[in-house]
């Protein structure tokens, strides 16, 4: 853990932040713009499923951040829970309302792939059912967290409550292969995928770009954090 106690001074952090921030934003767009295209232009429609298909260029990375935002609060919460680190509940902080909205947006998008796909817009699905569960779960720790701060608590309960909702995190990744649902099963495993390959390769470039501007929207949220920290920390000692 040397890398992470390291990051443990702010000012430190920051060093590092400020100049990735913008690297990992840059790279993500262009990866973004680049996937986008190729999906929407080089890649041919499934056989069944149609042009509907190409909405899993933006789907399955909103479902792989849904689920890594709530990894990210936890791996937070376990590090201020056992090591106190100072950055550890901003981070959590700062993770929550992207993974939120990915979670949203995943979502969203299978809703309008469903449509076309199983002819309804919704359907209490295992995989559906706890992704809308793990949504909620964000709601109700971006309300505790926030509960938590205004009465000068330390975080604990946030982090507690972020470690707990894991949990669900098998449920989701494994529904498919536990109940018999409308959604299919998994499409990409360490032995291989059933997607084509003319289809998938572009899934790859959304994946890492969507990833990447995850990433910087964190580091942005976070650096605003720490400034507004410091910025109540001058008021305080200049009213004292």
């Amino acid at each position: 853990m040397p890398a992470l106690h390291a990051l443990a001074n702010p000012t430190r952090f920051l060093s590092i932040a400020r100049p990735l921030t913008p690297v990992l934003l840059w790279a993500g767009l262009l990866l973004l713009a680049v996937g986008a295209w190729a999906g929407l232009t080089l890649t041919p429609p499934d056989y069944l499923q149609g042009e509907s298909v190409r909405i899993l260029y933006v789907h399955v990375p909103s479902a792989w951040l849904g689920m890594g935002g709530w990894t990210g609060i936890a791996l937070a919460s376990f590090s201020l829970l056992v090591w106190r680190h100072p950055l550890a509940a901003i981070a959590a902080r700062a993770v929550a309302l992207p993974g939120a909205v990915f979670a949203a947006l995943c979502l969203i998008t299978g809703s309008i792939w469903g449509r076309p796909t199983w002819g309804t817009w919704w359907e209490w699905d295992g995989r559906l059912t706890s992704m809308l569960l793990l949504f909620f779960l964000y709601l109700a720790w971006i309300g505790l967290a926030r509960a938590d701060a205004e009465r000068g608590g330390d975080g604990r309960i946030p982090a507690i409550f972020g470690l707990a909702g894991t949990a669900l995190l098998p449920v989701i990744r494994y529904s498919v292969v536990w109940w018999r649902t409308l959604h299919q099963g998994p499409s990409i495993t360490v032995s291989g995928s059933s997607i084509d390959g003319s289809i998938l390769w572009p899934l790859w470039l959304t994946l890492t770009g969507f990833s990447l501007v995850f990433g910087a929207i964190v580091l942005m949220r976070m650096r605003a954090m720490l400034a507004q920290q410091r910025l109540e920390a001058r008021m305080r000692r200049m009213a004292a």
